[in-house]
């Protein structure tokens, strides 16, 4: 039996589908993957220029896509973005909550709007994003929830809100798959390690790193390298789809084996 990808007639939700600067970030892959695989797409990022820059991309693959631009932060703006797929799409299948907000600090470092922002945008967005989705999923059938967390959730040291509030995020997938599963409602995380995309890219030229210096992180993998944002789009594209309609509540590691080798 081959495993079925397909999405055709759904409608997917991605937030943060932009990129920076050239190339493909995790969001923007997720949104093409899912596009290439049937579904139209709502499109959601802050910046106009980099949400149409992915809005254009699933057109070319010959999905409609509609484009919400915000700056993801508080309840109404995950009604917002639900109604729009409502509007444009008679409703939501897919929710990939893949936005998020990086405090680099230490704990002692981080400052209480830091770490406000980090719990808006990490945690309460997904949350409410996934209760405004619910409701639609429900109507046409069931439908699955896929949130992007980070191995700094669960291994090594991590910049302490962010790895906090993204934690979180399997408490949710977790309490959601078990209380909805009957209304077809899956949810379901996906956690990637070290990622090579345009941010990682900039990241490393702004703090004035040579790319050979990156490459010890791509040697602490299994593998030997490091992922790309097709990896995790991937994945993503797994729990979205009716190959994983048996996969629920689960934390699904991409980092090249990464956390295995970590103590």
């Amino acid at each position: 039996m081959e495993p079925d990808v397909r999405l055709d007639g759904k409608v997917a939700i991605v937030t943060g589908a932009g990129t920076k600067g050239d190339g493909y970030g995790t969001g923007r892959a997720s949104a093409v993957l899912l596009a290439r695989a049937g579904a139209d797409v709502v499109v959601v990022d802050r910046h106009a220029d980099r949400a149409e820059a992915t809005r254009r991309l699933v057109e070319q693959e010959g999905r409609d896509a509609a484009v919400v631009v915000l700056d993801l932060a508080t309840p109404e703006d995950c009604e917002r973005v639900v109604d729009a797929a409502r509007t444009a799409f008679g409703g939501v299948d897919v929710l990939v909550s893949n936005a998020a907000a990086f405090a680099g600090g230490g704990l002692l470092d981080v400052t209480p709007d830091e770490l406000a922002r980090s719990v808006a945008v990490n945690l309460t967005v997904p949350f409410m994003l996934s209760k405004f989705s619910v409701p639609s999923m429900i109507e046409r059938g069931g439908g699955s929830i896929v949130f992007l967390s980070t191995v700094v959730a669960v291994r090594g040291p991590g910049p302490p809100a962010y790895a906090a509030t993204k934690a979180g995020l399997m408490g949710l997938a977790v309490s959601i798959a078990t209380s909805l599963g009957p209304s077809g409602i899956r949810a379901n995380v996906v956690t990637p390690g070290m990622v090579d995309t345009p941010m990682r890219t900039a990241s490393i030229a702004s703090a004035g790193l040579a790319d050979d210096e990156s490459m010890p992180v791509g040697r602490a993998t299994a593998t030997g390298r490091l992922g790309d944002a097709w990896d995790i789009a991937h994945a993503v594209l797994f729990l979205a789809s009716p190959a994983s309609r048996h996969v629920t509540g689960h934390d699904l590691p991409v980092d090249g084996g990464a956390t295995v080798r970590l103590p």
